[in-house]
Order: C-alpha cells, then structure tokens, then sequence
C-alpha cells in the first residue's frame, strides 16, 4: 500500500493541472514553473507511484488507463481533502461545553487587553458553551492550568513554569504612585530631597514582584506586601505608602487628585501580559477556538494601535 506523505500531495496536484490545461506546455503559465520542472515532477509522482501516467511527445499528451484511474483517484482525494477542511471549520464554529478561563485581578480598565474583544467574537459564534471565569494571582492561575482546573489564563507571570505554554500578547505599562497627602505629593521631579523621601517611604510591594518593586526603588526590603492589585492601591490611597499600580487602574484615583504619580520619566515598567495553556499533544476544540478569537482579537488591536 501507498503512504502518501506531503510531497505526493502536491505532486497530484501538479498532475491534476496538468491534465486539465491538456499538457506540459500548457500548464506552465498556471503552475507559473518551465516545462522541465513539470517534466521532472511527473517522472517523481510515477516513480513514487510505480505507475505510467501519460505519453508526451510529438504525438501530444495523452493519459494511459493508470493515469485515467489515478486522475479520478486524485478527484476523490481532493474532494476529501476539501471536506476534512471544512468539517474542521465547522468544529470551530460550533462548539459546546464549558470553557474554563482564568484572568489576573483588576485588568478590567485596561483597554490594550484583547480579552473584551475575544470574549465578544467567541460568544457571538453562537455557541452552546458555559464560561467559567476566575480571578486569581499569577500563581493561582499557573497552578490551576496545570492541574487541568482552567483552560487558558491570561496575566502576567514573572516565572515561566515547566509544563505550560506562555503565548505572549502584550504589555502593561505601571507607574510609581502615592496617595494625595503623602509627602511625595507635593514634591517635584527635579527636587534635590526626592530621591531621599523614597528611600525613607514605606513601600508596599506585589507579591510576585516583590523583587521587580525593590530594584527599581533601590531600597533593600518593603514595608508591606500585597498579592494583588486592589490591596496596593488601597495602601497606598491610605497615603502612608508608595508602591507601583498598572497605570491605566490608576488613572480614576489621578483624575479625582486622590493619588499622585512620581516622577513618571524615571520610575515606570513594562509588564508582558501572556496567555498560557498547558502543554498537550491536542487541545480540546473549545479551548482551540477561543484561542483563534483570542490571537485574532490581539492582532486587530495591534494594527488599530499601529494606525492610530
């Protein structure tokens, strides 16, 4: 028996215009390659195939009755071939069952995250799918997709964990803050006495950028320690703190003049949102086709991003 593999495909394929442009020449504009090309790639198929396929010469071309039977054979196998394509399209377009997603806390004024947007056309496809949302810490997410409790989470996540894949997908900017009667409040970029008012603050500190937060203040342990967002900007609008938030869940505390943002040139960061999925031979079908709403959401922003 024959095992086709990838090279035959596209053999057939060459075989198959041949035979309707009605020859070698003719079929040379179609396949855009010299006629000996074609000449060499039907001598391979009918030694792969073991079989005379057709006579060229003066006489012209012609099929043999193998290559009769092998051109309908090659009909069917197209054909098949065109509706395993759109059996699996239509896999992706309708699904059902429950997909388990997971979401670092407090992202929901992020207007770069593509996740709004992929919840929109993954729901608008009109499946019969449960979502099942939670919100935790990068840890909680990494630990919850690896023992199979969610599908897919999206945050970001400071240390790539053995046995998940991190498909990045964009960044995060933060900013350094403090609460409206801090001392820093009131104080300017450019005064000398600055830099010495931080390293005399008390710093609140994320957890999982613990050491992130301390590097980029030089100072050597934090006065409190947060594992999300919520609880670092309630510490520091309670105005004894400094400490670092996403600067787009800062903004509503900046607007109302209840936080101020330091020294903004100077103490500011870039964090990787990824999405990550456990690592598996076949992803179930309904965690394939959020995946292809969540790249496609991705890329529609960075384009709208790169226009804008």
């Amino acid at each position: 028996m024959i095992q086709l593999q990838d090279v035959d495909l596209k053999l057939l394929r060459v075989f198959m215009t041949v035979v309707r442009c009605g020859g070698f020449s003719a079929a040379q504009a179609t396949l855009n390659v010299s006629q000996s090309t074609i000449s060499e790639q039907m001598t391979t198929l009918e030694t792969r195939l073991g079989l005379k396929l057709c006579e060229r010469g003066r006489s012209g071309f012609r099929l043999t009755e193998h290559g009769v039977a092998t051109y309908e054979a090659a009909q069917r196998l197209q054909l098949a071939v065109e509706n395993f394509c759109v059996d699996t399209d239509a896999l992706k377009k309708y699904v059902s069952g429950r997909l388990y997603l997971g979401i670092i806390d407090n992202t929901v004024t992020d207007s770069a995250s593509p996740l709004p947007q992929a919840l929109q056309a993954f729901v608008s496809r009109g499946h019969d799918v449960h979502l099942d949302v939670y919100v935790g810490t990068p840890a909680e997410l990494e630990e919850r997709v690896l023992d199979g409790r969610l599908h897919i989470a999206v945050g970001h996540f400071p240390l790539h964990v053995p046995g998940l894949t991190y498909t990045d997908l964009y960044c995060e900017p933060d900013g350094l803050y403090c609460g409206s009667s801090h001392a820093l409040a009131g104080m300017s970029p450019d005064d000398a006495a600055l830099e010495q008012a931080i390293a005399s603050s008390r710093v609140v500190a994320r957890g999982y950028l613990q050491q992130h937060d301390l590097r980029m203040l030089s100072v050597s342990k934090a006065a409190a320690t947060v594992d999300n967002i919520e609880a670092q900007a309630i510490l520091i609008l309670s105005g004894a703190y400094i400490g670092f938030l996403p600067i787009h869940y800062a903004a509503r505390w900046l607007a109302r003049g209840e936080m101020h943002q330091i020294c903004p040139a100077q103490f500011g960061s870039q964090s990787p949102f990824c999405a990550i999925t456990k690592r598996a031979t076949v992803p179930p079908t309904i965690l394939q086709v959020f995946m292809t709403d969540l790249m496609e959401s991705y890329r529609l922003a960075q384009q709208t991003a790169h226009t804008a």
